[in-house]
């Protein structure tokens, strides 16, 4: 299992994530190194100022992706590698979503709650297909998800290209 991968799949995600935006047409508004400001005002527990979004630093928000993000997917339980794939979906559009994604691939029951079951079935599938399958899989799924998106036409070709970087990074990170 991927326990300890958190820092390494952290820093390959917040390479994609890229510092501050504010891009008219990403629904998600003012985000930086991937945190919305919504995010981070649920987090902190107060409003912010744009201000207080642009000097958000990987220390501030690596506590936020641990808690939100890497426990509520219980990465520590999932193999190297694909840890990774479902961290960074999760990140993307949504831990239940990564969630439901996963169980779907293993045909677990789909409630978009990572535990113990989800778990051992992961372990199962893993041990008949092998991790890389399983990663393969995975990515294929994700990018049909962003296919559909309306907006696809604007942020596709981005998030198509994050997909296959991480599953490069992921196939990187299986133990042999």
């Amino acid at each position: 299992m991927a326990a300890g991968n958190f820092i390494r799949c952290l820093d390959i995600i917040l390479k994609h994530e890229g510092g501050y935006v504010n891009h008219p047409a990403d629904p998600g508004g003012i985000t930086n190194l991937g945190v919305t400001k919504k995010v981070y005002e649920e987090w902190v527990g107060h409003p912010v100022s744009a201000d207080v979004m642009r000097k958000l630093t990987k220390q501030l928000v690596a506590p936020l992706y641990k808690k939100k993000y890497w426990d509520m997917l219980k990465c520590d339980g999932i193999p190297a590698g694909l840890d990774l794939c479902v961290f960074d979906f999760g990140v993307n559009a949504g831990t239940g979503r990564s969630a439901r994604y996963l169980q779907r691939l293993i045909g677990a029951k789909e409630d978009g709650v990572i535990g113990p079951a989800t778990l051992r079935s992961l372990t199962f599938k893993t041990v008949e297909l092998g991790t890389v399958e399983m990663i393969d899989r995975f990515q294929e799924a994700r990018r049909g998800y962003y296919r559909k998106l309306a907006t696809f036409p604007t942020f596709g070709r981005g998030w198509l290209r994050r997909v296959d970087e991480v599953e490069a990074e992921a196939k990187g990170m299986v133990r042999k």
